[in-house]
């Protein structure tokens, strides 16, 4: 599907990667070559294999079968250390920094000036003021990480990088916490190391971020390389059939809407909150929502979406107001009394509070429902593979077998098992915070129909999404959140854009009100 030209001057060649977990495979003999002063981007689908070739190319994940070339030598990695020595360096999606020392110690960490056993700190900092000028950065070296940006400890990273004189950078998710300035900032360093002959291999989930700064792209998906394709020449509904292994009109259909269905006509909420709020943490605010209707909460970050959220659903106790269940008011004092009642709260904090790693997918799907019915009333084993069963094939869970440990899962799945959790619970009202943070185009389609059918089937919702379009694309009404106070709610039609939203959220307190 893919073509490719002849490059003996690549940098970095692997041909052949296998690797195996104890019941998945993850890579099937996937080749991956970067040529320098290219910018090379690795895409596919959570589960596709990118992050495990990348640990393969940079020595945390030996191979079982193949080979990697880097500079025309052949390489077998014992580790980190050795990629690096081979001038393979990586920036991770959070920055691997230590946030309590200066810049200086951060960027020469490791390669200090030094006479003897002791550090030379004024030529620490000025080979580390070089460094960090070399990607246009004029900060001191003698102040502290922690008082920078992210995208600024981003680029102290790439800078990090420099001192070791790496050939190939690995920038693993390096714009999933950054606003569209940083961006700009990290691709013009981006750009100037690529101009000065740095083979980069860039990972993103962002199609925008891909066609704006890659040269050329390879496409994996279930661990296979399905072929290798210069940027300008692949059409973005291409690259999504390649990712996918499904047409784009296929894709279109399972992110259809919920908007033709509509929530159920009833006078009386399934859920509503009069006067609600915490002080320090978020306003009063009111919020009606019906059986199998889906309420979008939309605002920037820091707006109170997930403080709103967690108040609905019991995870923290509100100082003021009330919440009503069908008419009549309830006592939300914990999320299992919550629980009890049909409410189920999903976390944005998937790897914090969702997953809980060492337990297989059986025994996170299994999580809620126990802990509903007690600790001496035991699922039945029978019950549970039932439940498995349903949901693995449901919700297209990959692998398939429910006994491999979650920590194995890529993080598409992961949330899928986590939605399958509170889906076992039977819950009326479903409240999603950022359920498709992180994870790729395919798995966020699937998780957007799912919770349309949900709807259509009588469930309620409460989505949270710092995507405007994704809100807009499921929602029946939208409460717009600015400075956690809540400012406005719309019923979305087709009047109802992502421009107005956003003219909504940077109004003044005046014409809000």
């Amino acid at each position: 599907m893919g073509s490719q030209t002849s490059a003996p001057d690549a940098v970095v060649e692997m041909t052949g990667i296998t690797i195996t977990f104890p019941g998945v495979r993850a890579l099937d003999a996937v080749d991956l070559r970067l040529l320098p002063g290219e910018v090379h981007a690795l895409m596919g689908e959570n589960g596709a294999g990118k992050s495990t070739l990348i640990k393969a190319l940079t020595g945390v994940y030996g191979i079982d079968a193949g080979t990697v070339v880097v500079g025309g030598r052949e390489v077998r990695f014992a580790g980190p250390a050795d990629a690096q020595a081979a001038g393979i360096a990586t920036v991770y999606q959070e920055v691997n920094l230590c946030p309590n020392l200066s810049v200086a110690e951060n960027v020469m960490l490791g390669h200090e000036v030094r006479t003897g056993p002791f550090i030379r700190w004024r030529a620490t900092r000025r080979k580390a003021r070089e460094a960090l000028a070399r990607l246009g950065l004029d900060i001191d070296p003698a102040s502290l990480l922690s008082a920078h940006t992210i995208a600024v400890q981003q680029l102290c990273a790439i800078a990090r990088a420099l001192v070791l004189d790496a050939r190939v950078l690995v920038l693993d998710e390096p714009t999933s916490s950054l606003d569209k300035a940083e961006v700009a900032e990290l691709f013009r360093v981006v750009r100037r190391l690529r101009d000065d002959g740095v083979a980069i291999l860039f990972v993103s989930h962002f199609l925008d971020q891909v066609y704006e700064i890659s040269d050329r792209m390879t496409v994996l998906r279930n661990g296979r390389r399905i072929g290798e394709y210069r940027t300008a020449e692949l059409p973005r509904v291409d690259l999504v059939a390649a990712m996918l292994g499904r047409s784009a009109g296929d894709l279109a259909r399972a992110e259809a809407t919920a908007h033709a269905v509509g929530p159920h006509d009833d006078a009386t909420p399934m859920l509503r909150g009069v006067g609600i709020g915490k002080d320090g943490v978020i306003a009063d605010f009111d919020l009606d929502v019906h059986e199998g209707e889906i309420v979008g909460l939309a605002g920037l970050l820091g707006s109170g979406r997930t403080e709103a959220a967690r108040l609905l659903s019991g995870v923290d106790r509100h100082d003021r107001g009330r919440i009503e269940l069908d008419g009549e008011p309830v006592a939300l004092g914990s999320p299992l009394a919550a629980l009890r009642h049909g409410i189920a709260y999903s976390t944005e904090d998937r790897k914090g509070e969702g997953i809980v790693a060492d337990l297989t997918v059986r025994e996170n799907l299994a999580l809620a429902l126990q802990a509903g019915r007690g600790i001496w009333r035991r699922i039945p084993r029978a019950e549970l593979d039932a439940l498995c069963e349903r949901y693995v094939a449901a919700l297209g869970i990959h692998p398939t077998d429910p006994d491999v440990p979650i920590r194995n899962l890529s993080g598409g799945n992961q949330q899928k098992v986590l939605l399958a959790r509170w889906l076992a619970t039977s819950p009326r009202l479903l409240v999603l915070d950022e359920p498709t943070r992180g994870i790729d185009v395919g798995a966020k389609a699937e998780i957007q129909r799912l919770v349309a059918e949900l709807a259509r089937d009588g469930m309620s919702v409460v989505f949270i999404s710092s995507e405007l379009e994704e809100v807009l694309r499921l929602s029946h009404r939208v409460m717009v959140l600015r400075d956690r106070a809540k400012i406005a709610e719309v019923t979305n039609d087709d009047s109802v854009t992502v421009d107005r939203l956003l003219a909504t959220i940077a109004a003044s307190e005046e014409a809000v009100a």
